[in-house]
């Protein structure tokens, strides 16, 4: 687990690390070896593992992972999943956040996962009418938790009978490894990676949003002048527009962009003078509604400092934030700043 290459630890008990920019520029699907891990207890070895469904429903489920793949159709979706504390460093570089894993641009990355589809396991669960929301229980403790409790979080009830969001036990066309979920975890596209709960053990359908550590006190954007506690601040649920810079050379800029939800990138704009000037960049790979859009931008610059910033556009006709200035939170999430970057040209010898 703490062999994996193209990533940058940020902590061992438990284990967290972001793909360093190069994975992540090297195609439009993230390799499962460099693919971006968030933990926050000891990654769980479930003995004899079910799957229970129960809650707000006419029939609890008791299944085995054979039942789950022999009773209900297999389908894949590719799906971009990212952190919600994706790019934290800039907001710690403007005021220190203590105890937060100082994430850059590596807590992200996209995949095709392959599983049942959550609509389909509800519909053999028969929720009842006051059933608004579905709880998810992973396998693993987290101590940090306050008391200690398994991570778990909820989606609303509309959003868990889409046909994207998956039950899954495969990754890239492999089975899941352990430090992604294996043998079952939820994905759940367009979403913060923390509602696709890893070592997936219980499922509950629920009147009212998950009342769990991770839901009701962590993940969620507090004004700058608060602190968590139970039911302070926003919850996080859809992923804001991004986007960043994975690689600059004096002729060429790649990057990424992603719109969470039901929204999708539309454009993406590239300034080489600080934002003076505008140029379009060209959107590669369409990998579907639920993933990234890789972007490029070929460059012919001059010997010099050059200050290029990144702009993307979404269906809501939204772009990002201009600085990182007033996205400062006492968590550090959500953000989604324009990305720059000085690139400095020599001049030839």
């Amino acid at each position: 687990m703490h062999g994996k290459r193209d990533v940058i630890v940020h902590g061992t008990d438990p284990y967290n690390a972001e793909t360093e920019r190069d994975a992540l520029a090297a195609g439009p699907l993230t390799a499962t070896s460099a693919f971006y891990v968030r933990n926050h207890g000891d990654v769980p070895e479930p003995a004899d593992w079910r799957l229970r469904v129960d809650g707000q429903l006419e029939r609890p489920l008791d299944l085995s992972l054979a039942t789950l793949r022999e009773a209900l159709p297999e389908h894949t979706v590719t799906a971009t999943l990212q952190c919600a504390g994706n790019r934290r460093a800039g907001l710690i570089a403007i005021r220190d956040i203590p105890g937060e894993a100082p994430w850059g641009p590596g807590a992200t990355g996209t995949a095709t996962w392959t599983g049942v589809r959550l609509a389909d396991v509800l519909a053999l669960a028969r929720p009842l009418p006051g059933a608004r929301h579905v709880g998810f229980e992973g396998a693993d403790l987290s101590p940090e938790a306050k008391p200690p409790q398994p991570f778990g979080g909820s989606i609303p009830l509309e959003k868990a009978t889409r046909p994207e969001v998956l039950l899954a036990w495969a990754m890239n066309g492999e089975p899941l490894e352990p430090v992604h979920g294996a043998p079952l975890r939820v994905v759940v596209p367009g979403y913060i990676g923390a509602r696709s709960v890893k070592w997936l053990n219980r499922i509950e359908l629920r009147s009212t949003p998950w009342k769990g550590y991770f839901q009701d006190v962590v993940y969620r954007l507090l004004p700058e002048d608060d602190t968590p506690a139970p039911g302070r601040g926003l919850p996080l649920g859809l992923v804001a527009l991004n986007a960043d810079i994975l690689s600059a050379t004096p002729t060429e800029v790649r990057g990424y962009a992603f719109a969470g939800g039901e929204r999708f990138v539309t454009r993406v704009d590239v300034s080489v003078d600080g934002g003076t000037t505008w140029t379009q960049a060209e959107l590669l790979d369409d990998l579907g509604p639920w993933a990234w859009r890789h972007w490029r931008l070929p460059l012919d610059l001059p010997p010099g400092e050059h200050e290029l910033i990144v702009r993307a556009w979404d269906s809501s006709a939204a772009t990002q934030p201009e600085d990182e200035a007033g996205l400062w939170n006492p968590k550090g999430y959500v953000n989604n700043a324009r990305p720059r970057l000085t690139l400095d040209v020599p001049r030839p010898t």
